[in-house]
């Protein structure tokens, strides 16, 4: 064979791209990234990597979050946020809504009005660092559950996706020492909410390690607001946001939408996620292993036994370890519901008259009785310096004068429901069962549970999506 100029040409190009490759292959891999990280550990764990520990504690949380969302149905503001996106919106049924059975919206609109009954009455679960993580992950995957026509996931699948939300949440708060401190600036599910959520949907549709990163990084141009909003009706929409924003942030990225490969690193001159924290110093995520555990095998959730405030649940066991009557005088004024579920005051006089705080706690006819306003203008609060401002170390206290000058006090370092002493089960029941059948039939209920329990052996989560109205 003669090889002339001409062929030659083509031969010599296929050299040179051949020794291009080979030095390609030749160079070391580059370094992997903060978010390159957290790519891969969503896109790659497995069930497999599940405990049993984390499996019970992720189902507890599936059905609290279940039980606290179908009560909040019953609120003003979950009312009013339905309307609003039935009214605003076209139809498009697709995705079921708490307690309204016939009632469909768009997956992210479900996720949303779903995330506003579950923290429409600040009842769902806390973690520390400060965090609502359950609300903002599980509407958005029972709305994308609901989106998938065929291959509805096996329950072990979902569960999975809980859990990789939850870790993610956790993960990125513990970059940052201010994130363990009651917040001041930002609400917490609105900075890692929409994140959790995002990496959970994007585990739920099996997305790849470059899509997952895209997908956080899509939710940190979607996060944050401000702390001014708690105590208020549109505390509400964070959680619902959260979830609603982190959905819209895996499905942009499963259709290919982009965005920074470096989000979640600490980039000199260029703020990512660090934009929310000043002290941001963030770490790699390994896969799980021996010396890399779920958070959530470490630490247990927060569980509310009253619809209100973490901090309500130190001061409300404090006050109702005494439980004595004070009587006062003059006419206080009357708190919103919001505000009460956030005011020490109120909560501390209602488990001093009441001996507990309950749901019908914050109902107009409780805020407005008498006996509660004239104690309520008997009270002074104080914060100690030793007393800080942070979940896992705070605690309350409540002393009571009583008119022939004795003093009774009270105090609580750790309520029943918080993470260092859990609810039990039977508890944790208890109150699904008291939030649940405010508009589900008791029979209903009953199977709820037994679902939940047994999730993870369910070969698709079909039957939990068809009893939730």
């Amino acid at each position: 064979m003669i090889l002339t100029q001409k062929t030659l040409k083509p031969v010599l190009a296929a050299r040179m791209l051949h020794m291009s490759a080979v030095k390609v292959l030749e160079r070391p891999a580059p370094e992997p990234t903060v978010t390159s990280s957290f790519g891969r550990f969503i896109s790659e764990v497995t069930p497999q990597h599940l405990s049993q520990v984390v499996l019970n504690r992720s189902k507890r949380m599936v059905l609290d979050n279940i039980g606290v969302g179908l009560i909040g149905t019953t609120t003003d503001v979950f009312q009013l946020a339905l309307e609003h996106c039935q009214h605003m919106y076209g139809p498009d049924g697709v995705s079921s809504v708490y307690g309204r059975k016939g009632t469909r919206l768009s997956p992210t609109l479900a996720a949303f009005v779903n995330g506003v009954a579950t923290h429409s009455m600040d009842f769902d679960d806390t973690w520390h660092p400060a965090t609502h993580p359950s609300g903002a992950v599980l509407p958005a995957l029972l709305a994308l559950s609901d989106m998938m026509p065929i291959n509805k996931p096996t329950g072990l699948d979902f569960l999975l996706a809980f859990n990789v939300g939850i870790e993610i949440q956790g993960r990125l708060l513990r970059f940052s020492n201010e994130a363990r401190n009651i917040p001041k600036r930002f609400h917490p599910p609105t900075v890692v909410g929409p994140m959790g959520s995002a990496a959970a949907c994007a585990r739920l549709l099996s997305l790849n390690e470059s899509q997952c990163s895209h997908a956080l990084a899509i939710a940190a141009s979607l996060s944050g607001a401000p702390m001014a909003n708690a105590a208020t009706q549109s505390k509400p929409l964070h959680i619902a946001n959260a979830a609603r924003l982190g959905l819209e942030a895996a499905l942009l990225a499963s259709r290919g939408l982009e965005a920074s490969p470096l989000v979640l690193d600490d980039t000199p001159g260029v703020a990512g996620f660090s934009a929310f924290y000043e002290d941001y110093a963030p770490q790699r995520l390994e896969m799980p292993s021996e010396n890399s555990k779920f958070l959530l095998e470490m630490q247990d959730m927060g569980f509310k036994r009253f619809p209100a405030h973490l901090g309500m649940h130190w001061v409300a066991d404090a006050a109702a370890s005494i439980n004595k009557l004070l009587v006062g005088a003059g006419a206080g004024s009357v708190l919103p519901e919001h505000e009460a579920r956030h005011s020490f005051q109120f909560n501390a006089c209602t488990a001093l008259l009441d001996g507990e705080v309950t749901v019908q706690s914050f109902t107009p006819a409780a805020i407005k009785r008498p006996n509660l306003h004239a104690l309520l203008n008997c009270v002074r609060v104080e914060n100690p310096n030793d007393n800080l401002a942070n979940f896992n170390v705070m605690y309350g206290e409540v002393q009571v004068t009583l008119r022939g000058g004795d003093i009774l006090t009270g105090r609580c370092d750790t309520f029943y429901g918080h993470w260092r002493n859990p609810l039990t089960n039977e508890s944790l029941r208890k109150k699904f069962r008291s939030n649940a059948s405010t508009v589900l039939p008791p029979e209903q209920v009953e199977r709820l549970i037994d679902d939940v329990e047994n999730l993870d052996q369910m070969e698709d989560c079909t039957p939990i999506l068809s009893k939730l109205h």
